[in-house]
């Protein structure tokens, strides 16, 4: 049978490599770590954890526990090693990184089926392979990737605003409209120059992340973050983001003072990101300002804004919901490079493109699972979602569709959980050939 190539070692690479190989496919594992080091990694582990210890929130009301629970299915070996070596974290599924990476590098070290290879890739190899190297994907494999799909198909800083819930938005105090009446694409939050003044000086004094020493502070124009835009004067925001030209507030038939526009993110209009507000100041901050604007004054915030090194693609122009890319038969992409965020999530794609790739490897067609679960809300988001200025996605319970019915917040997100894990079990078990339930003894 065919090897497939795994490009990274991540916590993408190492889920696919096991999914692959217990699927009965033999399995190349490239990581060019510990001969070619990054700056944010310490050893030459398998899927080593660099920033938090955090794989999310855990319960029945949360999106990532969802997320955690249909892997825990799928025979995750992110998860069996996030078990093991868990810490007390309160509500969240925290890890002890050592042993965790530890754990995952022996069980795939060990495996009959998976051979792991100690070199940088430069190239994209021929023959089925899932590309899951990461936000610091090496400068040589990005110039292949530049080649093979074009500049404008790969980010390399991660300039991200702002997406809160549809249902959220107090849509009273909006209007939909598009500048000089053209299509009401936009939704459109008026301020005052009072609101605005005092939106401003709070902007101004926000905390701002303070970055690891190897994230690039250099802003491109397009993507400076809106904190640092404020800082260059009061007037400033009134002639970029905020800028109220051409928007005519139907109430009062007239230009508001300042008007903060947003735009749908998803196909089925449940996300909405807050136009030209990429940002890097502190999450709790970021909630403070987003409240302060009318209209979002119960905002709720399901990915803040982002500023930082990333290498990803721009998933909705090459990506399927399988995560095969468009045109290139047995090329998948998984992790950050496929256009998500978070560790969960990365090992979540591993899967599904580990899945996907022994499926061609064994003459199957490739699969996605179903839309209520969040494994296929999050894949779906990607291959659908509006290519201007994509932004990475990690899991939030905007990604699958809403139950209906008068119910509180946390009773509906229950119910969306049973009903998300329910179809994901189903599809587990329609799959052909069946996924084992426990890999072979290595």
């Amino acid at each position: 049978m065919e090897r497939v190539n795994v490009v990274g070692g991540g916590l993408a690479g190492s889920e696919a490599a096991w999914t692959l190989a217990r699927l009965g496919v033999p399995v190349r594992l490239y990581e060019m770590r510990p001969k070619r080091m990054t700056p944010a990694h310490a050893t030459g582990h398998l899927a080593e954890i660099v920033c938090s210890n955090s794989l999310g929130g855990e319960g029945t009301a949360n999106a990532k526990g969802l997320l955690q629970a249909e892997m825990r299915l799928a025979g995750s070996l992110v998860m069996e090693a996030a078990l093991r070596a868990r810490v007390p974290a309160g509500g969240a599924l925290a890890v002890d990184r050592e042993e965790f990476s530890g754990y995952i590098t022996e069980r795939l070290s060990r495996h009959p089926r998976v051979e792991v290879v100690r070199e940088e890739v430069g190239e994209i190899p021929e023959g089925i392979t899932i590309l899951a190297t990461g936000p610091l994907t090496s400068e040589a494999l990005a110039e292949a990737l530049r080649r093979r799909f074009g500049d404008h198909f790969l980010s390399y800083y991660d300039a991200a605003s702002p997406i809160v819930l549809y249902e959220s938005i107090d849509l009273g105090k909006c209007f939909r409209a598009g500048r000089y009446g053209q299509s009401a694409d936009y939704l459109n939050c008026p301020m005052t120059e009072e609101e605005y003044r005092r939106f401003y000086e709070a902007l101004v004094a926000a905390e701002r992340h303070v970055p690891h020493e190897w994230e690039n502070l250099q802003f491109f124009e397009a993507c400076v973050p809106v904190e640092e835009l404020a800082q260059r004067g009061y007037q400033t925001l009134l002639f970029g983001p905020l800028k109220p030209v051409g928007l005519k507030d139907p109430r009062t038939g007239k230009e508001p003072f300042a008007v903060v526009q947003l735009r749908q993110e998803d196909k089925a209009g449940r996300l909405w990101s807050l136009v030209g507000f990429q940002t890097g100041l502190k999450w709790p901050e970021q909630k403070r300002l987003i409240q302060m604007i009318p209209g979002l004054e119960n905002a709720e915030i399901v990915r803040y804004g982002v500023m930082h090194r990333n290498t990803y693609l721009n998933a909705p122009r090459l990506l399927r919901e399988t995560l095969e890319f468009q045109g290139a038969e047995g090329l998948f992409a998984a992790g950050v490079l496929a256009g998500v965020e978070g560790y969960l999530e990365s090992a979540a794609t591993g899967f599904l493109a580990g899945l996907n790739a022994a499926r061609r490897a064994l003459g199957l067609s490739p699969v996605a699972p179903p839309e209520e679960s969040l494994l296929g809300g999050l894949v779906r988001y990607l291959a659908t979602a509006n290519p201007e200025g994509f932004q990475p996605m990690y899991a939030n319970w905007g990604l699958v569709p809403p139950v209906e019915g008068r119910m509180g917040k946390r009773e509906k997100r229950e119910v969306m959980y049973q009903r998300g894990l329910s179809a994901f079990a189903r599809w587990l078990q329609a799959l052909t050939p069946p996924l084992p339930a426990k890999a072979p003894a290595s």
